[in-house]
């Protein structure tokens, strides 16, 4: 048996024909429906990037115990399980916040892995003059999420971009082009697992000529295709523009996936490889006046993501599965297909009975980052329950790995450590424990409740005291199993 993962960053379900978008040029997607299961109710879980893969490793939610950061020396992962189990594991990616401080323990996990660079600010190629700059472009000034770097990255983004004047020089073409060569390399070989996995359609919305002619627009604003995580301030032009400069990158990403479906065909792997198509979150492209991600409320188009699977034990295809869905399913889903065991501290469930005949999964499922919204849905209604105080406390981080995204703790978060008591997925090891640092506010919003039956947009908040009361008992049922620091209940007012 086999398996083949494609994994995209900020995949927007809304905006696939799959799941009923008719003005993008995505044909390949089309056709891997045809060809898998479509999960209707796949949700996001830890956010954002490397918490989604620690639970792709993990099984587990980990948004309520620590921010973004690498797996720790108590989680078990998925590759590694595999691999103990006779599997080969093999990634193959472009997503460089794998090779920062905050993540560096995520690729050594695999068997074998290679890595493709130059998306968004990876720092690549070294220029001390400035870039080459368009004069119209829009400079990123100002920015949300307290990294102190986005000047920085915004100048080496069109440092790379220098690099990148063939289609075939971005990082996503090369990066699907190790895949590939996996592919043709081990499609008579057996027990092994590939990860395919590009930093599109993430920002910067970088693409070719020919992805962009496919959205002919009338547009004579700045260049404008990388918007800051904030309330939006553009035009309507300027925001339908970044929609379609969004289109042409995710029509890029449709072509290399659609070349995975080719190897797929060419190799004949459909009778023993399972495919998993997948992505971390999605983003707000100006819905609900908003840029991006996490500083705002998580709204569906941000919530919601895509999940395609097909399973050759099963053979269903062109169906959907309606069940409640996550990233933490899976690690469960994947060792499930080859007969591994299961981690004591595995939460996601694997889903070969949804795809086979749509069984259902869960009544309900948690998501959110840490120090944000906490959020519960149960697939008809999705409650947010903000933080009691503006300040957000009592908020702390459980890690024996203390980095950030791109550096170590701070030393007035190191001077302040304590040591806590072992949580139960900790195998007896305690934690250090820091006051949390925080970007996100979540206070300002207030505790939200919508229905996505009469309001699937969430433009209409419900109030509904019996129904709040029935998605906090939800909340609370899902933070026991996941063994929430106590000081959570305290800071949502539980």
């Amino acid at each position: 048996m086999k398996a083949i993962m494609v994994m995209f960053d900020s995949l927007n379900r809304h905006m696939l024909p799959p799941y009923g978008c008719e003005w993008t040029h995505a044909p390949n997607f089309a056709r891997l429906a045809e060809r898998t299961v479509r999960f209707n109710n796949a949700y996001v879980a830890s956010m954002p990037c490397m918490p989604a893969r620690r639970e792709l490793h993990t099984g587990r939610y980990n948004f309520l115990h620590r921010s973004w950061g690498p797996l720790e020396p108590f989680d078990d992962s998925m590759p590694s399980l595999l691999d103990q189990h006779g599997v080969y594991t093999h990634l193959s990616t472009d997503h460089y916040h794998y090779f920062e401080d905050g993540a560096m323990t995520y690729h050594q996990r695999y068997t074998s892995w290679d890595f493709e660079r130059g998306q968004e600010g990876d720092h690549w190629k070294g220029r001390v003059e400035p870039p080459a700059i368009p004069p119209t472009v829009v400079k990123r000034e100002s920015s949300n999420l307290g990294t102190g770097s986005i000047n920085t990255m915004w100048r080496q983004d069109w440092v790379n971009r220098q690099y990148m004047r063939r289609e075939e020089d971005q990082p996503q073409p090369r990066t699907f082009r190790n895949g590939l060569e996996f592919i043709r390399t081990n499609a008579g070989a057996d027990n092994w697992f590939l990860q395919i996995e590009t930093f599109d359609p993430h920002e910067p919305f970088f693409s070719h000529r020919k992805y962009k002619d496919l959205y002919p627009h009338d547009y004579d604003g700045p260049h404008f295709d990388w918007p800051d995580y904030r309330r939006v301030s553009e035009t309507p032009e300027q925001v339908q523009h970044m929609r379609y400069e969004y289109a042409a990158l995710l029509s890029m990403c449709d072509v290399y996936m659609g070349e995975v479906l080719d190897a797929m065909d060419e190799h004949n792997l459909w009778d023993d490889t399972m495919l998993i198509v997948c992505t971390d979150h999605g983003f707000l492209l100006g819905e609900h006046d908003w840029w991006a991600k996490v500083v705002q409320p998580f709204y569906n188009e941000v919530a919601q993501t895509p999940l395609f699977v097909w399973d050759p034990r099963s053979k269903r295809q062109n169906a959907e599965a309606d069940g409640l869905a996550q990233m933490i399913d899976l690690p469960a889903t994947l060792l499930d297909f080859f007969g591994a065991p299961h981690p004591a501290d595995m939460q996601g469930i694997p889903l070969k009975d949804a795809v086979a005949h749509n069984a259902p999964t869960r009544e309900a499922v948690l998501f959110g980052i840490h120090g944000g919204h906490v959020n519960v849905t149960d697939g008809r209604y999705v409650y947010m329950r903000a933080p009691v105080h503006a300040d957000n406390t009592p908020l702390y981080e459980y890690t024996l790995m203390p980095t950030h995204m791109r550096n170590f703790f701070g030393m007035d978060e190191l001077s302040n450590l304590e040591l806590a008591e072992p949580f139960s997925f900790t195998k007896g090891v305690r934690t250090l424990k820091s006051p949390a640092r925080t970007w996100v506010n979540a206070h300002e919003f207030g505790h939200l409740l919508f229905d996505l039956a009469e309001d699937p947009r969430q433009e209409r908040p419900l109030q509904d005291p019996a129904i709040e009361a029935r998605m906090i008992g939800l909340m609370v049922q899902l933070m026991q199993e996941n063994d929430a620091p106590a000081e959570q209940y305290v800071r949502l007012g539980l």
